[in-house]
């Protein structure tokens, strides 16, 4: 099991097309991959799961990966989080 904390830059946060984007990822990896947000918890497979966690800008978030890939996983979505889900600034 490997865990990463984060902090989430992007204007908007993880809300409608960065969620899809980090979901995407996600579900791209075979580990069984959350996000917690102080103290709730969702699947980073789920789109919903990610939007009911309401991660907002500047919000700290740690992202656990559990299976085969859970390295590639980790390293995937912190390069898309520091990546500022490819949009500018």
């Amino acid at each position: 099991m490997q865990t990463k904390a984060i902090v989430i830059r992007n204007k908007v946060g993880l809300h409608a097309r960065p969620a899809a984007l980090f979901v995407q990822i996600a579900m791209a990896h075979e580990s069984v991959i959350k996000v917690t947000k102080a103290s709730q918890t969702g699947n980073a497979k789920s789109i919903l799961g990610i939007l009911a966690l309401g991660i907002q800008q500047g919000a700290e978030i740690s992202i656990t990966a559990e299976g085969a890939d859970e390295l590639e996983a980790i390293a995937a979505l912190t390069n898309l989080i520091e990546g500022n889900f490819g949009e500018p600034g």
